[in-house]
């Protein structure tokens, strides 16, 4: 079987799992983590090199005041929790702009990702206040600053918050939306999209693996001919 080395997971439906069984969003957002949780393990137990999380968007903080700062005490939460990942030879990156957090949580993201800078593990990508749009704009302006007149792609690619990590095989949105809201844009040009019904807080293990079968059912083709086809 085909495996994907980096799956990036759009994690879509934590809202409408909670409202479906009469209780309040932040609840799901609560069981939204531990699906991050679940299936950053089952990544490292099935040989992926790299998972990344879609967790706050640049567009996010125009929700409900009140939710924003469930989230914010979610994120601490999560961070003070994952000293464990320099054990288990995690490396965790973060991507996205992270000045507009409150300063503890810089703080926690930076420090989790200065402990965990030497682990050769599983990496595991978050993206936090993370749009592309605000990504390729922050990197045309770092372009800028460097006194570069003309880019090459690979300019581009090293000014980009993803610049340690691979570009994802597969980009993986749960919830039944099929749309990447701003996420990776550059990075999953070729990259292959699978969308479920299957609301966040209920991915596992099960369904990780579902999703790498369908992947090793498809053929990678970047633009050019695969079996007696090319694409137009």
């Amino acid at each position: 079987m085909t495996t994907p080395s980096h799956i990036a997971f759009i994690m879509d439906g934590n809202g409408r799992w909670a409202k479906r069984r009469g209780l309040p969003r932040k609840y799901g957002h609560k069981m939204g983590t531990e699906a991050l949780e679940r299936t950053v393990k089952a990544a490292a137990e099935l040989g992926l090199k790299a998972v990344t999380f879609y967790a706050f968007s640049t567009e996010n903080w125009k929700r409900p005041q009140a939710e924003v700062d469930y989230l914010m005490d979610t994120f601490r939460d999560f961070l003070n929790r994952k000293k464990d990942y320099k054990d288990k030879d995690y490396r965790v990156v973060f991507i996205g702009n992270l000045g507009r957090f409150p300063d503890d949580i810089r703080d926690a993201c930076r420090r989790l990702t200065e402990e965990t800078k030497a682990n050769s593990g599983l990496i595991v990508s978050i993206a936090m206040n993370y749009g592309s749009w605000e990504e390729i704009t922050t990197a045309v302006n770092r372009l800028i600053a460097s006194g570069s007149s003309s880019v090459t792609e690979e300019d581009v690619k090293n000014a980009l918050y993803t610049s340690e990590i691979p570009f994802p095989d597969l980009v993986v949105r749960t919830g039944g939306e099929v749309r990447l809201s701003n996420f990776l844009l550059l990075q999953s040009a070729y990259a292959e999209l699978l969308f479920t019904d299957v609301l966040w807080p209920d991915f596992d293990k099960k369904e990780l693996i579902r999703v790498m079968q369908e992947y090793s059912k498809r053929e990678r083709k970047y633009g050019g001919a695969g079996g007696s086809d090319a694409e137009t």
